[in-house]
């Protein structure tokens, strides 16, 4: 199985960008169809209504994206 891997993988590498982009599009999709709770999407449709409703309300305060990101990125190092 690794020995086909590999070969898959090189062959792969050999690919012109638009088709390496084309093929990780596909394979990230594929990932995402595999994993997909049913249920996800509702609930997370229901989370962002009650975030977006405290925020309404004065309950929570949003921050600017940039700033959101910085700290994001800053955790992962």
């Amino acid at each position: 199985m690794r020995a086909m891997l590999k070969k898959l993988e090189d062959e792969a590498m050999r690919l012109p960008a638009r088709s390496r982009a084309r093929l990780a599009e596909r394979l990230l999709a594929s990932l995402d169809e595999e994993s997909t709770d049913p249920d996800a999407e509702r609930l997370w449709s229901v989370e962002a209504e009650r975030r977006a409703q405290e925020i309404a309300s004065g309950r929570a305060k949003g921050i600017p994206a940039g700033k959101a990101l910085t700290k994001a990125r800053a955790a992962l190092r």
